[in-house]
């Protein structure tokens, strides 16, 4: 199993100042990762989306990082792949040249960047999104192993090299971004990885591991999008991880309502979110979380659509959050799920910088080897 962290660059009160220092602090929290025993990072494309998530040219922000370290593996999670936000064969020459500098440790996952505010500062239109994200995929696969290269489908392109060529032969891991069970069952049908990004919990957590292996089963191979099959599926973990275990929580449920409400915001024209006085109870959170919850459900009823667990489950606050042991046991639920990688989100709007990196030491002194030492007993 393997350990990973995820980066948004949240900002609770986004001025120029508090902007310039967060991302700064996310590369610090990265490199402390590898120091730690992270097998990777991954980090997001927002555009426009204050607040909720500045990390607009993460290939600049995975340069920095790739730079700074020397082997965790360097993640796009992911890349809005619609042709309105970047050409295709623009995403392939960055990513190339990032895995050439960087020793061949880049993974490259898709997204359609679908909010309306995204769309609207690129021209994207909404319908377009998934057909171009997979013909996106489509052209990757096939630039990276040929040394004149030329594409017809939607839009043409070539003939003509794509330069470099990655390290990684023919190409980099492909991956997608799965919040829902359709996308999980595209992401198995085209043959790439599934990131899982949600606040779910273990229990929606086995849902969609179970759904991503039947599709896996059932698919044919005639939608692969490349000759390089990747099966992997990496779920989200939300955590803060501190020796007092409710100040931990407090922080950690703090983040969380910031996160929820900033979704609700960009997502579903929510009020924009709060950061909440330092002092208030880990209770006051996770009631708000509930109460919000359940406004969520009466409107999804209203409107007669079904609830699924991907809608509500920003509101969950049961995960990794407390001591070493609360991570433990919460980890131990996913591997026994058959998780293939633990994707940690602790860089969340509210939570201060201290508690990022002590709660990447506890998981590096900790939470990381205890499970190491279990897969070398099953040697």
């Amino acid at each position: 199993m393997k350990f990973s962290m995820i980066f948004e660059a949240q900002i609770a009160d986004p001025t120029p100042e508090h902007e310039r220092r967060i991302l700064h602090d996310c590369v610090e929290q990265a490199v402390l990762a590898e120091e730690m025993g992270f097998d990777r990072i991954w980090a997001v494309e927002h555009h426009a989306l204050t607040q909720y998530a500045h990390m607009s040219a993460s290939e600049v922000f995975l340069t920095w990082v790739a730079a700074k370290t020397s082997r965790i593996r360097i993640g796009h999670g992911v890349v809005t792949m619609p042709f309105g936000y970047q050409h295709p064969v623009r995403v392939a020459e960055r990513a190339a040249m990032l895995d050439v500098l960087s020793g061949g440790r880049v993974d490259i996952g898709a997204g359609r960047g679908a909010t309306k505010q995204e769309m609207s500062m690129y021209g994207v239109r909404s319908e377009d999104t998934y057909p171009q994200m997979e013909e996106a995929l489509r052209i990757f696969s096939n630039a990276w192993r040929k040394e004149q290269f030329e594409w017809h489908g939607s839009i043409d392109i070539g003939p003509g090299a794509v330069l470099p060529r990655p390290v990684q032969d023919p190409h980099p891991p492909l991956f997608m971004a799965c919040s829902k069970h359709d996308t999980l069952k595209l992401a198995a049908e085209l043959g790439v990885g599934a990131l899982v990004l949600g606040f779910a919990g273990a229990d929606d957590v086995r849902d969609m591991r179970k759904i991503y292996d039947e599709s896996i089963a059932t698919r044919s191979d005639d939608r692969f999008v490349s000759t390089e099959v990747n099966n992997h599926f990496s779920a989200l973990c939300p955590t803060i991880v501190l020796d007092d275990a409710e100040t931990a929580y407090r922080i950690g449920t703090r983040g969380q309502r910031f996160f929820a409400e900033s979704i609700a915001h960009w997502y579903g024209n929510g009020p924009a979110p709060t950061g909440y006085g330092e002092d208030v109870e880990a209770a006051a959170h996770v009631a708000a979380l509930e109460r919000d919850r359940e406004v969520l459900v009466a409107k999804l009823h209203e409107a007669d659509i079904p609830v699924r667990p991907a809608d509500t489950g920003q509101f969950n606050a049961k995960h990794a959050y407390g001591t070493a042991e609360t991570a433990i046991a919460y980890v131990e639920q996913l591997r026994q799920i058959g998780v293939d990688e633990v994707m940690c989100l602790i860089q969340m709007g509210t939570v201060p910088q201290e508690a990022c990196m002590e709660t990447i030491r506890q998981w590096g002194e900790k939470v990381i080897p205890h499970f190491r030492a279990l897969e070398k007993e099953g040697e």
